[in-house]
């Protein structure tokens, strides 16, 4: 049986509590970028539901990831998937830069540029 490691969750909004989470982790990222997280994981917590979160995986790929209670009738599977696609066409380099940026700041590897 392998060990799985534990992604690095960035942010997240949670549609059941009304609530936004940014690790502190990356509170040294510019306020804009923050801001943009902010509004981007709030709408689709608002239109979609459930819960999202951007994680990173051990190899700094970001992820973005939603889940939905057990007894949650309303939450669509099908709707969070195209939406979360559609986020990741949108928001595409902004999703790579914050890749790019964990990779050098976090991970400690050199950036090609």
């Amino acid at each position: 049986m392998s060990e799985q490691t534990e992604n690095t969750v960035l942010c997240g909004a949670n549609s059941y509590q009304q609530k936004y989470y940014l690790n502190e982790a990356f509170s040294n990222l510019p306020q804009t970028i923050k801001d943009e997280l902010q509004i981007m994981c709030v709408l689709y917590t608002e239109e979609v539901g459930g819960i999202l979160t951007l994680e990173y995986e051990e190899d700094g790929t970001l992820v973005l990831r939603s889940i939905a209670d057990d007894m949650d009738y309303y939450f669509d599977e099908i709707s969070a998937g195209l939406k979360i696609r559609q986020i990741q066409t949108e928001k595409r380099e902004l999703l790579e830069a914050l890749e790019l940026y964990y990779r050098v700041f976090c991970l400690g590897e050199t950036a090609d540029v």
